[in-house]
């Protein structure tokens, strides 16, 4: 076995717990391998991440795939020490955000496509869910591009979902016109620490043939409680003065009491406010 191959062997087991044979004449595997062996990074070195290699990571996100070629998606550096305070406040349960060498937040634009439309004497007939679904996938499809790319050059990242709990504050700091919306953020550095895997869901859990199953779901999620508990057991409990103590603190319930809570209420009547039609 190679060291990629090994490489590759270790990440399905940390990540998955199985062992999956790896095609004879399978191509790219340095890829593959960095990929299987994904992690988020919070914490960086002090190593100043260079202007002309972001410049090309952009040129890989943009890279991406795009629905119909419609080109739904910005990125916006946040290079202002002042605005960057302000963002890092907003999303203030993720401390490490402050100190990131690099902050970035991936917008969905759905504007352009509007812009275009009365540009060329065209009347937009698609005014409705969709069109919202298109820019938010576009810009989702970007963000990992643009990690994948970072990470292939040696870079650290970690997605920041929170900017979507002040969507309205971050869109007024970013300037944001009617029609685009920020996705996420990302932190980006140099990182300190070779991280952890983050266990997955079984494939079986997650891969379907032909039709939807949920044949066993039960006992896999209990499976996979069990597994991830002994690789990466969660740090503390979430909600204990609401729910007490759990005898067992497995996946399943962390993401149940996450979702206990009522989070981004507000999300659709800002996505409305964008002007955007959620029919």
């Amino acid at each position: 076995m190679t060291d990629t191959s090994a490489r590759i062997a270790q990440a399905i087991d940390a990540r998955f717990g199985v062992q999956l044979p790896l095609p004879a004449d399978c191509a790219g595997l340095d890829g593959l391998a960095r990929m299987l062996e994904h992690r988020s990074h919070r914490r960086y070195s002090t190593r100043v991440v260079g202007e002309d290699l972001l410049r090309l990571l952009f040129a890989c996100a943009m890279s991406a795939p795009s629905k119909s070629d419609l080109q739904q998606a910005d990125i916006v550096q946040v290079r202002d020490a002042a605005l960057r305070t302000k963002i890092a406040g907003l999303v203030a349960d993720n401390a490490w955000v402050a100190d990131a060498p690099v902050l970035l937040v991936f917008c969905g634009n759905h504007r352009r496509t509007r812009q275009v439309a009365a540009w060329r004497g065209k009347t937009f007939a698609n005014d409705h869910l969709d069109a919202f679904m298109n820019a938010a996938v576009d810009a989702g499809i970007v963000l990992m591009n643009f990690i994948n790319a970072a990470e292939a050059a040696g870079l650290g990242c970690c997605p920041i979902s929170s900017v979507r709990n002040h969507s309205q504050e971050v869109s007024d700091l970013l300037g944001l016109p009617e029609w685009v919306f920020p996705l996420a953020g990302l932190g980006l550095g140099y990182p300190e620490s070779s991280g952890v895997i983050t266990p997955r869901l079984p494939l079986d859990v997650t891969v379907h043939t032909d039709r939807f199953s949920e044949d066993g779901i039960a006992a896999k999620i209990d499976g996979y409680d069990r597994r991830r508990a002994s690789q990466a057991p969660y740090a503390k409990q979430r909600g204990v003065k609401q729910f007490g103590e759990a005898a067992f603190y497995g996946w399943s319930e962390d993401k149940a009491r996450q979702y206990a809570k009522p989070q981004r209420a507000d999300f659709g009547a800002f996505i409305r406010r964008k002007q955007f039609k959620l029919d």
